[in-house]
């Protein structure tokens, strides 16, 4: 390792006046463990104030019976032996897990002493679904709070965000004009009281991820599978690479995982140095992130940003022709419908590539995510069909098809040139320009620095539950 101090050795003293303490990370991977009292006061809160600070402990995958919210694709759709298992974010506070790494990175900032409610105003550079959640968590945890978002991003997410009550600063351009946000950044970071919380490279994001969703993903597919079995794959797009964290888990307990990253075949960063505009909304960002440990994925997919859309469309409303063509029952058409967004089905189509290119049988799953649900995305559909026309029975068998015949292009391997030049593509952004020195991204090769990212939650955890059990839980 290079020698950087960790910040976490010694925590400034802080004004605890006006500070809320929610969960530990731990706390939102086990939610059972909470104390019985308490867990009746959040699920109080849940059902009759959903924007109480109590609500913070709800930002976790496992639901109040124990459950973590998952579809298995039906293999008539996707035309692969291997099960797709999908995790549902869309049951988190505000309809997608990016609450949970927008709550960790505002915790370490408050530990830190960085933050301080009432003074300060938090800021959330985003291209969707983490503003939303910066605006959920932040006003919760007593902050001022401003999320920067891309003004084409869909109508619902600017809804969402001020309905919590933050304010949206709009920025030139789509998912993939992430320069355009860093230059309003930069523009506000010189105003003292604002604090930029970016979750391109804030290692919360990184911790959450691969502590709360890395396990749970352990835990379900033993639940569902026996405890023989493991993922065979982790597939997961990336916007901020948080997500692609839990891979790190997956691997770390089981070695023979594969970690298989996605990108928008019209923004193919890392996979050819390319760049371009594109309609997934939450992925391909035009530049590897700072926290994306990209010397641990194995393979690299692109996937095409119309068959996400029509993908998204069939599933929401193609029922009647899922049942006809494939003979899908009312259940399993029921389980599909209000699961997915674009990501998603990103998700679900690289997931397929996957299992089609490892030849994966029948007792070897594959695991993905859908970030959020079909919520945020009936003026993406509308304006799909404003454009290509209804989604009649010949349409539906045209998609049906994007699954099953999801191929082999678009496939790089991460054989270690190629996981360098992963690594070499992050000094343009970083190093060049938000002011990361060379000694900073070297040691991201180093896979002791990855092992202290992770090593640094319990003693998070440990001072956060101190803080707390001195003042009020919430």
């Amino acid at each position: 390792m290079s020698g950087l101090p960790n910040p976490w050795e010694r925590i400034p003293p802080m004004s605890l006046t006006e500070h809320v303490f929610g969960p530990t990370l731990e706390e939102l991977r086990a939610p059972s463990s909470l104390p019985a009292a308490l867990a009746q006061q959040v699920q109080a809160a849940a059902d009759s104030d959903p924007l109480h600070p109590l609500n913070l402990y709800r930002v976790c995958w496992r639901q109040p019976d124990g459950s973590i919210p998952h579809v298995v694709m039906p293999s008539a759709l996707t035309g692969v032996d291997a099960p797709i298992v999908v995790l549902s974010g869309r049951r988190f506070p505000t309809g997608s897990h990016k609450v949970g790494p927008a709550y960790s990175i505002v915790r370490e900032h408050q530990l830190r002493g960085v933050c301080e409610p009432g003074v300060h105003r938090l800021v959330f550079p985003s291209t969707g679904n983490f503003g939303i959640g910066g605006a959920w968590v932040g006003p919760r945890m007593n902050y001022a709070s401003t999320v920067v978002l891309p003004e084409e991003m869909s109508a619902e997410r600017f809804e969402k965000i001020e309905a919590y009550g933050a304010q949206v600063v709009k920025t030139p351009g789509c998912e993939s004009n992430v320069k355009e946000i860093y230059d309003k950044v930069a523009e506000l970071r010189r105003q003292p009281n604002n604090r930029i919380l970016n979750q391109f490279e804030e290692f919360g994001n990184y911790r959450f991820h691969y502590h709360v969703t890395g396990n749970n993903i352990l835990e379900l597919v033993s639940e569902l599978f026996g405890p023989q079995v493991r993922p065979a794959a982790f597939v997961s797009a990336m916007g901020s690479a948080g997500t692609i964290a839990a891979g790190d888990r997956l691997k770390q307990v089981h070695a023979g995982t594969a970690l298989v990253g996605l990108e928008p075949i019209q923004c193919p960063t890392l996979y050819n140095v390319g760049y371009g505009g594109h309609r997934i909304e939450g992925i391909g960002d035009k530049h590897a992130t700072w926290i994306h440990h990209v010397t641990n994925m194995d393979y690299l997919m692109c996937i095409d940003d119309e068959a996400t859309l029509r993908g998204t469309e069939l599933l929401q409303a193609g029922g009647t022709f899922l049942m006809a063509e494939l003979g899908l029952d009312e259940a399993a058409v029921s389980s599909l419908i209000g699961v997915f967004g674009p990501s998603g089905i990103c998700n679900v189509l690289g997931a397929i590539k996957t299992a089609r290119l490892l030849g994966l049988s029948a007792s070897q799953p594959v695991v993905t995510i859908a970030t959020d649900g079909f919520d945020r995305y009936p003026s993406v559909i509308r304006k799909l069909a404003a454009q290509s026309g209804p989604q009649d029975l010949d349409e539906a068998r045209r998609r049906i098809e994007l699954f099953r015949g999801a191929g082999d292009d678009y496939i790089l391997e991460g054989t270690p040139q190629v996981r360098r030049r992963w690594h070499n593509q992050k000094y343009f952004t970083w190093v060049e320009q938000q002011g990361k020195s060379l000694a900073e991204l070297e040691q991201l090769l180093d896979p002791d620095f990855w092992v202290e990212q992770q090593d640094q939650i319990g003693p998070l955890d440990a001072r956060w539950r101190e803080l707390r059990a001195e003042h009020v839980a919430v």
